[in-house]
Order: C-alpha cells, then structure tokens, then sequence
C-alpha cells in the first residue's frame, strides 16, 4: 500500500481542531480526573454473575457438587472486587454531578461501594429461585420449547430477563449508571430494552423479544407473557415552566397478573392499567385503562386475496 505523504500532512491541524472541540462542546466528554465505570470491566461482571445463576451452561463445564464451591467462591470474590471499585467509580461520579465539591471530599464512596456491592451479591441466592420461575415460564409458555436446557441456552427474553433482575437489584440500592449500562448492553444482544427501573413480578416470558420495549416506571405482575414488538410506554411528558421534562413522574402502564399481550401492540401512560387475564392482541394502541379478564383486539382491514381459483 502506498501513502501520499502529503495527506497525512493536514493530520496534526484535523487533531488540533479536535482537541478543541473538548472546550467549547460540553457535556459529552469526560476528561477529569475522576474514572467512570468501566463498560468493558461492568459486561465481564455480568458474563460471571450469569455464570454463578446458570453454573454448567456457560463458560466452565465439569462442574459438580463436589467442585462447584470453589469455582462460584472464586467468582464471588471477584466480584465482589469488582464491583466494589466500579460501584464505587459510579457514586463519585454522581456526586460530582450533584453536590458541592466540600461535601464530594468529605465522602466515603469506596465504604458505601462495598456495602451496596455485599448487600447485591446476598440477594443472588433468591434471585435465583425467581429465575427459575422465569425459565419455567419459558419452557411452560412455548410449545416450540424442547427442555429447560434449550431456554437457558438459546432464549434472547431469557437472556435479557436475567440482566434486568440483576441490574434491578442494583437500581434498587440507588446504584447510579451502573445498571443502564448493564441492560443496555443485553439490548445490543437481544433487541429487548428493559429499563433496570421497571418493577417485574414472577413466571414472566418474552416470547421471541426482538423489538420489545418496557419503560423505567412500568410495573409488571406475576404471569406475564410478551411477544415481540410490545412497547410498554409513555404517553406524554410533562413540562416545567421553562419548558424541561418533569421527571420521577409515573409515566408507563401497569399490566397486572396473568395478562398476555401479542406482536406490536403499544400500550401508553402511567395511568394505564391492564387489568388481571386480560389479553391485548396484536397491533393494538391502548392509552386507557381496562378491566379484568378483557380482551382487545383491533378491527382492521380485512384480507383479499386475488387470482386464487
């Protein structure tokens, strides 16, 4: 390959031009003296918590009871390790955002990390006993379904699932940007945005999941069934005088006990409620509220079929 060197010549001015763009653009550069988490470090995290909920199906194979202990105990450590530095990046950071430089010195993030990071690690127990439950209602909710085994391989709701709880667990203790980070990157694999914030109860299933869209302050019962395409979303955002969103603000709907909803309906609002047993079928828009055992359904075109004899 050959180069002009004279093209490389305008390279050093291109940079300077650059660098300067880092004073005069804020907001999105982070170039202090504080480190944020790191996503690389934060998705490893995840791939060990995975493999402590689902030990034998990932990375380490072998596993017995007579050796699991010291793999998991291995993990755990690392994890808590981890996290502790992470979590702790992620309190500083948020600090810094807030609250006056006085207050930010005075304070023990590396302390409040490690408590937040023991406090997350004690709930894997019972968190996976909920899993299993999620990966009953798999096995149970689609016919296609072959065995436990074939959901926890090979189903992206599963996959994406098992990371909301996870990085919910974190949102819960008031972990800043740690948990975003976590399911956004199970978005980027499976299509599925979850926000860590939305309240998710037992036996739920995404069925086939690409598309599907649950927001921060959704509130999900036990039962649940998804297809693809479902948005779970808000309808409008309130503003402030000068004209910026109000935030905190329920603003997704709430789906009760034992409701199915089908391929791309969209359902908005935060004072949306779906009742319990209700089915919503396919393509609906739904922006009010309806009873129990209701089903929805759209009255659309009907097909018409040309040349056939």
């Amino acid at each position: 390959m050959s180069t002009d060197i004279r093209f490389k010549e305008s390279l050093p001015a291109l940079t300077e031009r650059l660098v300067d763009t880092y004073a005069e653009v804020g907001g999105i550069s982070h170039l202090g003296h504080c480190p944020l988490p790191n996503y690389d470090t934060i998705v490893a995290a995840v791939e060990d918590l995975r493999e402590i909920l689902f030990p034998g199906y990932r990375r380490r194979d072998g596993l017995h009871l007579g050796n699991v202990a010291y793999h998991v105990g291995d993990l755990i450590d690392r994890l808590h390790d981890t996290l502790s530095v992470q979590i702790g990046r992620a309190l500083r950071h948020e600090a810094a955002r807030r609250a006056p430089r006085r207050e930010r010195q005075t304070a023990d993030f590396e302390s409040a990390a490690q408590q937040k990071t023991v406090a997350f690690l004690e709930q894997l127990p019972g968190l996976r006993k909920i899993l299993a439950l999620d990966v009953e209602a798999a096995y149970q909710g689609d016919p296609a379904s072959k065995s436990l085994d074939e959901v926890i391989f090979c189903y992206p709701g599963l996959e994406a699932i098992t990371v909301y709880r996870l990085a919910h667990l974190l949102h819960e203790l008031e972990v800043p940007l740690v948990p975003r980070m976590m399911t956004e990157w199970a978005h980027s694999r499976t299509g599925i945005d979850i926000h860590p914030g939305a309240k998710i109860g037992r036996y739920f299933f995404i069925d086939h999941g690409t598309g599907v869209v649950v927001g921060e302050t959704t509130e999900i019962g036990d039962w649940v069934k998804l297809y693809q395409g479902v948005t779970l979303g808000a309808l409008s955002f309130d503003a402030d005088a000068e004209g910026r969103i109000v935030r905190g603000t329920k603003r997704h709907p709430t789906i009760e006990d034992r409701v199915v909803i089908y391929a791309n309906a969209t359902i908005l609002g935060g004072e949306t409620v779906v009742g319990r047993g209700s089915v919503i079928g396919s393509s609906v828009w739904l922006t009010r509220s309806v009873a129990a055992g209701t089903t929805v359904a759209l009255e659309g075109p009907k097909l018409c079929f040309r040349g056939e004899r």
